[in-house]
């Protein structure tokens, strides 16, 4: 599991001398604010508290260059707090800095999300880092930069850069609102759990305009926050939904929790992303000088072969790092084909609407679409013979994820179909399931691609508990005095395989109506886990 664990990586404005001399001076910092005792300088271990022991290599020798490291290990009841921060250069390259933080549990427990460490911030405020190495790439701050109309170019820059690696949040301001106020009492702390794991923005009352007329299918207003992944292409509008946007509604209703759902996918990405080659593969962080002894590998097993070990441990380096590469080609892939998905989802939208016009078959209430999901709930009392059993907060949550309007339309054309086949199979006419009534839907109804409805959840998640849970939906106790039923029939709504979910029992030969017992994210599943 990598949710748990915090990674910084970024290139450092200095040399490699002056950035190990700074990163030094901030971890000595950090160590006093922790109340624990001032390191020495040099190789070595040194016991800086109680239950607390730092490993230092100030100076050591990279794959390719030159090497600092310092571990700080913690030792409590839960486990072990780590904390590892690496300074490796290139011989004629830019410095790079690492930060990991992590919990080591003891045996059987999950780790604790390890928080921003104070130490991350301590380094960007004096290493004046970029994410990458290229020249022109993005500042990482601790706290969000301004961005003023006249910085809107730049920033567009940056954002459309084919190289770039880390995600930039930009804050839009609600109008009317005082926006020194708004930048301090709302963005600094909702930003602040992405601190190294994001390049931070926040847009000036005056530059909104302009940014969003540049990206006119990838705007954020109104208070908002969105999070721009690499690869951005604001020429082409079915994109947009991989750049998610936060609404002010869902910020301003628990900050906090708002703060942590913002940085989720940063650090997801910043621990999966391919690290740089200085940070690949480096040796053991052993101490010079410590017996042989001293080295032990997980297992209780001592180092004898330091130089096998060291070959090893390369290699494992580079097989984990083409994973890394494998896993992201493969998430840009999805997110190219469920845009291209989408795309041609809604052309063909617009062409069914058209032959219907063209047909002369006269428009109903209901083809009057929905343009959010809190509006789709809304009027779910437009079809009688479906019910909503879910939980409202999850599928408004959906609006949070993208201001692309195809995954609404989308769950709009289900609830269409859906309530055709219930008027059908109350009637005894459906010919069959709701999956057999798509392959061979009427021409006076609404149709729904056969090959996105699911007619039930695979081995797999059906035995495995903690996943069956959440798949126990409620439904009145007319239809299972429990209260709730197993719904793994589910609709696809949108392109790619962790796209949101509509689950539902079809109760038609019973109470005489459909329920929906989910409208959200992809609940858990072997590829969501």
């Amino acid at each position: 599991m990598t949710d748990g664990i915090y990674r910084m990586a970024v290139t450092s404005g200095h040399g490699h001398q002056e950035t190990v001399a700074l990163a030094e001076q901030q971890l000595r910092q950090w160590l006093k604010a922790l109340h624990y005792d001032e390191p020495g300088t040099g190789n070595g271990r040194r016991l800086v508290g109680p239950q607390a022991v730092l490993d230092q290599v100030a100076r050591g020798k990279a794959v390719q260059g030159r090497l600092a490291r310092w571990r700080l290990r913690e030792f409590t009841v839960q486990g072990i707090w780590q904390t590892s921060l690496t300074v490796a250069s290139a011989r004629d390259g830019r410095t790079w800095v690492q930060l990991d933080a992590e919990q080591l549990p003891v045996r059987g427990e999950e780790p604790a999300k390890a928080p921003v460490p104070a130490l991350a911030r301590g380094l960007l405020d004096v290493l004046d880092a970029v994410e990458g190495e290229q020249a022109g790439a993005a500042r990482v701050h601790g706290l969000p930069s301004v961005i003023e109309r006249q910085d809107v170019d730049e920033i567009l820059d940056e954002l459309c850069d084919p190289d770039r690696r880390l995600p930039i949040v930009v804050a839009s301001t609600p109008l009317h609102a005082d926006f020194d106020d708004w930048l301090n009492d709302t963005v600094d702390p909702l930003l602040r759990s992405c601190s190294g794991l994001a390049v931070l923005y926040a847009l000036a009352p005056g530059a909104e305009r302009t940014f969003n007329a540049a990206l006119e299918h990838h705007r954020v207003y109104g208070g908002a926050v969105r999070t721009y992944l690499p690869g951005l292409d604001p020429a082409w509008a079915p994109e947009a939904a991989r750049h998610r946007v936060m609404s002010r509604s869902t910020i301003e209703e628990n900050l906090r929790r708002a703060s942590g759902l913002l940085a989720w996918l940063p650090r997801r990405l910043a621990v999966q992303t391919p690290l740089p080659d200085q940070l690949v593969g480096l040796p053991l962080l052993r101490p010079e000088g410590l017996p042989e002894a001293d080295a032990i590998l997980p297992g209780g097993l001592l180092v004898d072969h330091e130089e096998e070990e060291a070959h090893e441990q390369r290699a494992r380096a580079e097989e984990l790092q083409e994973v890394r590469r494998w896993l992201r080609a493969a998430e840009e892939r999805e997110s190219q084909l469920a845009a291209e998905y989408d795309e041609q989802y809604s052309e063909l939208r617009a062409a069914r609407t058209e032959l219907r016009s063209l047909a002369g078959r006269p428009a109903r209430p209901q083809d009057a679409e929905p343009g959010t999901f809190a509006e789709l709930l809304d009027r779910l009392g437009e079809f009688p013979l479906l019910e909503f059993t879910g939980d409202a907060r999850l599928t408004k949550e959906l609006d949070e994820q993208t201001d692309h309007p195809t995954w609404v339309r989308m769950t709009w054309d289900a609830l269409l179909a859906l309530s055709d086949y219930a008027e059908a199979a109350k009637a005894g006419t459906s010919g069959g399931d709701f999956r057999s009534w798509c392959e061979n839907t009427p021409p006076d109804c609404h149709p729904f691609p056969p090959r996105k409805v699911i007619r039930g959840e695979s081995r797999t998640v059906s035995t495995n508990a903690k996943w069956k849970r959440e798949r126990l939906l409620p439904v009145p106790t007319a239809v299972d005095p429990s209260g709730r039923v197993f719904m793994g029939a589910h609709l696809r709504i949108g392109g790619g395989g962790t796209a949101p979910r509509l689950h539902y029992h079809d109760d038609c030969s019973g109470t005489g109506r459909v329920y929906i017992g989910y409208v959200g994210l992809h609940l858990h599943n072997t590829r969501t886990n």
